[in-house]
Order: structure tokens, then sequence, then C-alpha cells
């Protein structure tokens, strides 16, 4: 199988030019894909174009990865409802560092034979003048073509319109096209379908100048089958970056995953090959309840993305939400573990000495209505003090067992969790 009947069994070709499957099979070729840099972090709706390079280089096909400092500069209006907020250079610089290093996870860039590069745009985009882009790049497109336009047909249809700073945005694109062209014998550009304007343009653009054959595909956006935007989340976005959303809820993502998504997503988004996945999906119609479909998933991409390590932590702490000890994880570990679960502030002062009473706790926090029904959980065994059951109903709750000596975690049956913060005063 070559790159383009992999992806297509994928389902990652929405639209492809001419030729290119043939060009594909016959040689290899050097392709690019633009990563916009309007943040520090790309997010999991980015891990698809990452992807498309990785397979690209694993076929054999050299990657190049454009982080758009220059074009960042501006901002793409393609699938926007409204004009982004102009960053500053420095804003640019730093965002550009920190996109850097993820790509550096996915992509080889000491391979002997097809060594993938990073490029930033602003490396040519900031070197033209004004006038020159438009003698050299402008005058090969008429303003009819440009408006016809996916893109700036829908901006121009919505109150705000589209100024004439993002306008030009499909000009640079294909500026960066023809550029890399010249400088790397760049002659395939891939992106979301929502690209497709931008990437023909660059293709017209090679053509009319150096009368080149240069080509594009590009893949499907990824939306959920409940129409939810992929990657988004009642927090918000999803993010590669540990400091913006943990392993473990990056893990916890994905595996939420619906069955109606978690097949595409398998192929999209992992290594496995057909037999494995056409044997997840048959768990998935056959076997809905057990979610290994879903597991797999979640292990496969939180390990690309934050490491092996990082997948064991995550699954440990998907364990600890179904009643395995906690036994050795800490105070930050726990609170990302019940992020969303109820919690309450105590004085810590009232946990010293012989401990303050949990069925005081309990009714104290709500875990329920009154402190007769504290014992009496206790005593029907449903009561837990960080995932140990308790069996006395005149039990108490010491600063020993504060994990690092500002949390607790009460449980009342299977899986009715509520935290308690110890305020005040040093920890133990």
């Amino acid at each position: 199988m070559n790159l383009y009947d992999d992806l297509e069994w994928r389902g990652l070709v929405a639209e492809a030019s001419e030729g290119l499957r043939d060009l594909l099979a016959r040689e290899a070729v050097t392709g690019y894909i633009g990563f916009d840099p309007s943040a520090a972090s790309l997010h999991v709706g980015s891990l698809l174009p990452i992807m498309l390079l990785a397979r690209m280089q694993r076929f054999g096909h050299r990657p190049i990865a454009i982080v758009g400092g220059g074009t960042g500069l501006i901002g793409d209006p393609s699938g926007k409802t409204q004009e982004r907020q102009l960053l500053t250079r420095e804003q640019v610089d730093e965002n550009l560092r920190g996109i850097g290093s993820q790509l550096e996870r996915f992509l080889d860039f000491e391979a002997r034979e097809n060594p993938a590069k990073i490029l930033n745009n602003a490396d040519w985009l900031t070197e033209i003048s004004f006038v020159d882009f438009l003698r050299d790049v402008g005058k090969y497109f008429t303003v009819n073509y440009m408006l016809a336009k996916e893109s700036a047909k829908r901006r121009l249809e919505q109150e705000d319109g589209l100024s004439f700073t993002e306008f030009s945005y499909l000009l640079l694109q294909a500026y960066d096209f023809l550029e890399l062209y010249d400088r790397e014998g760049c002659r395939l550009q891939m992106g979301g379908s929502d690209q497709w304007g931008n990437i023909t343009a660059g293709m017209d653009l090679i053509r009319k100048l150096r009368q080149g054959s240069a080509h594009g595909l590009v893949c499907p956006l990824v939306t959920t089958a409940s129409g939810v935007k992929f990657g988004k989340t009642e927090a918000g976005a999803v993010w590669l970056d540990a400091e913006l959303t943990s392993p473990f809820e990056f893990y916890q993502f994905w595996l939420n995953t619906d069955d109606r998504d978690v097949v595409g997503y398998l192929k999209a988004f992992t290594w496995l090959g057909r037999d494995e996945i056409d044997e997840l999906a048959r768990g998935v119609e056959e076997r809905p309840a057990e979610r290994a479909a879903q597991r797999r998933l979640a292990r496969e991409v939180t390990a690309a993305v934050h490491g092996e390590g990082e997948v064991e932590s995550a699954e440990r702490a998907s364990r600890v939400l179904f009643g395995e000890a906690i036994e050795g994880l800490g105070c930050a570990e726990l609170l990302a573990i019940f992020q969303e679960v109820p919690s309450s502030e105590v004085a810590r002062d009232r946990f010293g000495g012989e401990g303050l009473p949990l069925a005081d706790l309990l009714a104290e926090t709500g875990v329920t209505r009154s402190k007769g029904e504290a014992r009496r959980a206790v005593e029907g065994g449903g009561i837990y003090l960080n995932n140990r059951r308790i069996a006395d109903p005149r039990a108490t709750v010491s600063l020993d067992d504060a994990i690092d000596g500002e949390l607790v975690v009460l449980r009342k049956g299977r899986k009715a969790y509520h935290l308690v913060r110890l305020t005040g005063g040093g920890t133990a």
C-alpha cells in the first residue's frame, strides 16, 4: 500500500489534485503543511495534520512543517466567522518555540534519506516589500478569483465582512508554496478541507510563474457524531501541552469517545493497521460495554503525545475513579482526577488531636443529609475514606489521613465522590 492508498483507507482524502495518486506511488515527494502559531501549544485538532506529515515520512516521502511566523501576524480567515486578534511578533515567536517541540515527537529530523524539516515563513514573508509582492504575486490573481474562494464568500456574508488584511491571506499562502517549490523542491501541500482554496491558489501560482506541476491534498474536517466540534469540551480546547491539558485529562478525552466515532479516530490518529482496527471495530459492534476500542485509542494517542509513562499514570488514575487505592498519588494528581467532583473547604485545625468525627464531616459536606444517616451508611459498608472502606461508625479523620496534608477524598457508594480541602495553618 502506498501513501495515497493508506490515506484513502483511513478516510483522510476529501479532495486531491489530478495525478497525485500516481505521483506518490512512483517517486518520493516533498510535501508540507502549515501550522497556525496563534497559541503557545497545538491542540488535538492539530493532530490530524501532524499525523499526515508523519505518515508521509513513514512511506518514504519528505515532510516539511511550516510554522506561520509570517502568516500568523495576519490570520487565516478560513473557517472563521470573525477576524482573529492580531498577535505581536514577540507572541508569535514564543508560540513557535512551543509548537516546534511538539512536532519533534512525531517527525524524525535525523532520518538519513528523508529528514523532516521545520521552517518559519517569516524568513521570507517579512523580507519582501509590499510593492514587490504586489508586482510579483498579486498581478497573477484577479479579485474575481479570490472572491470565488469559499473562505472569502462565507466571511463576506457576515455582518463584519472581511478585512483587506485577511483577504490577502490567500496570496501569502500561495507565495509560501512557491517559495518552498523553489527552495525545497516541494510539490505537495496538504491540510484540512477548509484549506483547499488556499492550496489551489499556490498550485496556480507555481504553474504560472514556474510552469511547474504542484499538487494538493486535503482531509475532511474532523467532527463528532453528536455534532460537537472535535477537540472542544466544556472546559475548552484539549491541548498537547501537559501544562494546559494534563495527560490524565488528555487520556480521558479519548477514552470518552462515542462508539460512532471511535473507529474513524483509530484510523486517523493512530498507527494501527487494518487488521487491528477491524478487530476493534467488531468489538464495538458486538461488545460495546467493554469499550476496548476507546481504551486502545486513548492509550495510543496519549503515548504518542506524552509518552508511555504518562499513559500508565493516566490509566491508574482512571482506575482510582472506580475505587482503586489512592496510596502513592499526590494532591496535584488527585485534583486532576477529581476536578469535576464537588468539594468543600474545612479548617485544618479541626483535624488535629483525635481528629474530626467522620460522621460529622460527611454531614457537614453534604455527602449525607445527617450524622445519623452517615453512621448508618458506614455500618452498611457504603462509606470510603481515600477509597478505603470504613466500617466503624465512630471513626475519625485526622491530619494523617490528609493526602500531602491538603486533601481528603470521601466516597459514598460506588461513584459519589467528594473532595475536602484543608485550609488555614501549615501542612501536616
